[in-house]
């Protein structure tokens, strides 16, 4: 029960870290001007996290689970194409991945937007259509988080287990923060704001937890590759660009105007770039 317990502490400190970064800008008050501002540094955090932290982490487990294959494997020449055959192929199931996790959000929004069509009120249901996406991708994308966190903590891997922890901790506490930020710029009270905060920031612990107790043992046996654990991190960096390119960036550029000014232009392309120097820092 040890991984248990360590699966437990590391969900619990999940879910206050990440509604602790969330409830940040909803603790402090903001002009019009400063909100756009936090609202476009949100959005780059968003983009930058799928970019420099899920990714390249979902690609790296790939591979790693590759040479595991290679090292417990015989150096035979059956073995050996099988291998390279595996690592030929692995530029194709990256790229499946992250579309499949794309277009399932884009089906979620679709799906959603038809729905909402029919309401007299067009422009108020848009708004909120635009929130529950937001926030519907968000929770699916941590809830896949999760699954990859609790997969990892049933194999023997403890330090895969831990890379997927500080993964995810380095953009699930921005994507909290970003979340917010869209939410308060799109006008919503902060009672329902504290509602979805609170449950992004209880998709991944649940999940996580789910899968470690879900899994039967023969489950956990064959999850002693890291595989599952990459495609689930990849899978998840689609829903996440999604939501980040379909939604937020959009939204922030329409209420700047189309074009925006070189102070907000600045905040986003440092919300882009900070993920990628928390990357170096946690290697």
């Amino acid at each position: 029960m040890d991984g248990a317990y360590s699966l437990i502490l590391l969900s619990l400190f999940m879910f206050v870290a990440s509604y602790a970064a969330g409830f940040i800008p909803l603790s402090v008050t903001f002009s019009e001007s400063k909100l756009q501002i936090v609202s476009v540094f949100g959005a780059g955090l968003l983009v930058g996290t799928a970019l420099a932290v899920i990714i390249p982490e979902g690609v790296r487990l790939l591979y790693d689970a590759v040479q595991t294959t290679q090292i417990n494997l015989k150096n035979n020449a059956s073995t050996t194409k099988t291998i390279q055959s595996m690592e030929d192929s692995m530029p194709v199931v990256m790229g499946f991945t992250l579309v499949i996790g794309f277009v399932l959000m884009l089906l979620i929004d679709q799906c959603s937007s038809r729905h909402g069509s029919r309401d007299v009120e067009g422009g108020l249901m848009q708004k909120v259509r635009n929130d529950v996406t937001a926030t519907l991708g968000l929770v699916v994308h941590a809830a896949v988080d999760g699954v990859a966190l609790g997969a990892a903590a049933t194999t023997e891997h403890t330090e895969v287990e831990i890379i997927i922890f500080i993964a995810i901790m380095l953009h699930k506490a921005p994507a909290s923060f970003a979340l917010v930020t869209f939410l308060l710029h799109e006008g919503l009270d902060r009672i329902r704001i504290k509602k979805h905060l609170l449950a992004f920031s209880a998709s991944a612990p649940i999940s996580a937890l789910v899968t470690y107790f879900g899994i039967s043992q023969e489950g956990k046996e064959s999850l002693s590759s890291v595989n599952a654990t990459g495609i689930a991190m990849l899978f998840s960096a689609g829903t996440f660009l999604y939501v980040a390119t379909v939604h937020v960036l959009p939204e922030v550029t329409h209420r700047a105007g189309g074009v925006l000014k070189k102070n907000q232009l600045f905040f986003l392309i440092l919300g882009t770039v900070l993920p990628l120097f928390l990357t170096f820092e946690s290697h």
